[in-house]
Parts: structure tokens; sequence; C-alpha cells
């Protein structure tokens, strides 16, 4: 399938309402938003297979599913450190950010750099795709060393009074998911969560909050006892 091609095929699944429900949701964006649901997406994706040139023609095409295509299509071994910080630097909403990070971004060799990098961005989205992929890499990454995200608990802590609204929920996920990986970074997120709660800033506050509250939740440490079991 060509460029020209798909993007046909992705107007043809646009949709209006679609549109306005995403707006509803804070997803806007200076580029074109068609509306194809995130299922016709990955069915087209399917189809194409990985396609690194392709990829690269999708995002430039400005369309905000055509880029989300083309992180779903990109190949991740084929994916440049250059070319990671090109696409994060045109991200402008927290639907495109997270599709790259959950689809592309950890998947390549520099994701644990760029997660150090980019959330000392003062881009909303860039930082933002910082901690959606420290997120991300505490889910998928199931051989990493703990230390791997021990070395991010300074950096959420130092990260946790920035107010924007997309930046503080990714620095909340990120200390949450890193806390439900094992039990010993189960104790370190708390602890980190009770050092961020001292720190005098709505955000922080809420982040600790938001994080102790899951952290210590039953559900998560009868998650524990059973794989210990």
């Amino acid at each position: 399938m060509s460029v020209d091609e798909i993007i046909k095929e992705l107007e043809s699944l646009g949709s209006k309402k679609n549109v306005e429900g995403m707006q509803r949701f804070g997803i806007t964006s200076r580029a074109k938003i068609l509306g194809v649901s995130k299922p016709e997406l990955r069915e087209i994706a399917k189809k194409i297979g990985k396609n690194q040139e392709l990829s690269i023609e999708l995002w430039e095409s400005g369309i905000h599913e055509a880029r989300i295509l083309a992180c779903m299509i990109a190949d991740p071994e084929k994916f440049t450190d250059d070319l990671m910080d090109r696409w994060v630097s045109e991200i402008d909403n927290w639907d495109l950010c997270d599709q790259c990070a959950m689809n592309l971004f950890w998947k390549t060799k520099h994701a644990y750099k760029k997660a150090m990098v980019w959330c000392q961005s003062d881009c909303e989205f860039t930082k933002r795709a910082g901690f959606a992929l420290m997120a991300k890499l505490a889910i998928s990454d199931k051989k990493a060393d703990d230390r791997k995200f021990e070395q991010f608990f300074p950096i959420i802590k130092r990260e946790a009074s920035d107010n924007r609204n997309y930046v503080k929920k990714a620095v909340s996920w990120a200390l949450r998911q890193i806390g439900k990986r094992n039990p010993d970074l189960n104790k370190k997120a708390i602890e980190t969560a009770k050092e961020i709660q001292k720190i005098n800033s709505r955000s922080a506050k809420w982040i600790a909050s938001d994080a102790i509250r899951e952290l210590t939740s039953e559900a998560v440490q009868e998650r524990f006892k059973k794989r210990g079991k």
C-alpha cells in the first residue's frame, strides 16, 4: 500500500462523532484529526506489517491517525536516536504521545536514555513522553533489572512539582507502574511517594496520594502474595 492509498482509507474510516469525542477527552492537534478508532488503526497496521520507510512517510503527512499508524508499523531496530527526538518534538497531544511510547519508543535501544532526557524537557508532551516511557518499560520490559527503575525515582521526585495536567498524570503513572513490578520496587516507590508528599506543591501532593492509594491497595499487595506462593 502507498501512503496515498492508506490516507484515503483513513479518510473513509473517519468519523466526525469520534473527533468530537476525542476533543472532549482533550485530544486536539494543530494537525488534521480524522476520528479513526484504535482497533481500525491496528487492523491496518496488521495488514501492512513493519515498514520503516512507510512509517516515516505517514508521519510526515501530519495527519493525527497517520502518525499513530506510523508508530505502529515503524521498525524499532531501525529507529535512530535523532529520529526519536524529531518525532517527539512534533507531538502536540497526549494521545499521540502515549501511542508512540507504548507502540514504538519503548522497544528501541534508546528507550531508557530517552526516558531520562525527555523528562527534563520544558515541552509538556516531550516531558510526558519521558514518563510514559518509564511507565511502559515498567509494564513490558520483563527482563530488566530493578536498578534500571531505581534510577528513575530521584527524577520522579524532582519533577513531581510540575503542575501541568498531562505531566503530573504521567509522573504518577510512572511511579505506580514501577511500584507494581515487584515487592522491592513497591516498597521503594511508596517511600518515594511519601517523600514527594512532603513537597509544598499541589501536583506533588496529588501524585503522592494517587501513588500511595494504589501501591498500598489490597489488590496490589494480594497480587504480590500470590506471586510469592
